[in-house]
């Protein structure tokens, strides 16, 4: 079990994934002087949303390292977060810095050699070409063939336009197949139609 300090980010609605990239906008002083601070240590920023408008952390998160970097002459700065792995809050500590820090558990990550079962892979491929005509969306679908369990699994969870408690739930299952089956049941959940227009309805 590795344990470890890490100065977070909290941000609701935005999901970080072991394998996948995150684009962030950083204006807030508080987040520039986090983004500053782990550019001068080791370029580790913690992603974790916030439950609702309050204070109180969902419980896990996703360590990344900052890639490319853009600082601007005002202080904002736009990166790229480059998910590294999972863990989980075991307390917040009592800090003078402006950004928020946790203890937390890393979690010991290694679903990039699973793989998912003929018939779970073409359910993903058959329910998201679905989620996506009903939504509209224009996809490369022989390049989304291409791409491994890991990485396709991932990359809808981290993209999929579902509310932040199923992105959540997404980001503390554990192993592809469970992922990909929970990534089912949502695209036919959301994507539900109330038969009075195109709107994705929970109804």
């Amino acid at each position: 079990m590795t344990i470890r300090r890490i100065s977070i980010f909290p941000l609701p609605g935005a999901i970080l994934f072991p394998g996948m990239q995150l684009p962030l906008h950083i204006f807030e002083q508080r987040y520039r002087d986090l983004v500053g601070d782990s550019l001068a240590r080791d370029r580790m920023i913690g992603m974790v949303q916030p439950k609702g408008q309050g204070a109180e952390l969902f419980e896990v998160g996703c360590l990344g390292r900052i890639g490319d970097v853009e600082a601007m002459e005002d202080g904002r700065y736009n990166i790229i977060l480059e998910g590294l792995q999972r863990f989980s809050i075991r307390k917040e500590l009592d800090i003078t810095t402006s950004f928020r820090q946790v203890e937390a558990v890393l979690w010991e990550e290694d679903e990039a050699s699973d793989a998912l079962s003929i018939a779970e892979r073409a359910s993903l491929e058959i329910e998201s070409r679905r989620f996506a005509d009903i939504q509209g969306y224009a996809v490369d679908w022989a390049a989304v063939g291409q791409l491994d369990d890991y990485s396709l699994v991932n990359a809808i969870s981290q993209i999929a336009p579902f509310d932040f408690a199923a992105k959540q739930a997404l980001l503390e299952a554990r192993g592809l197949s469970m992922r990909a089956d929970l990534i089912v049941q949502l695209m036919q959940f959301f994507g539900r139609h109330d038969g009075s227009d195109d709107r994705v309805t929970l109804q």
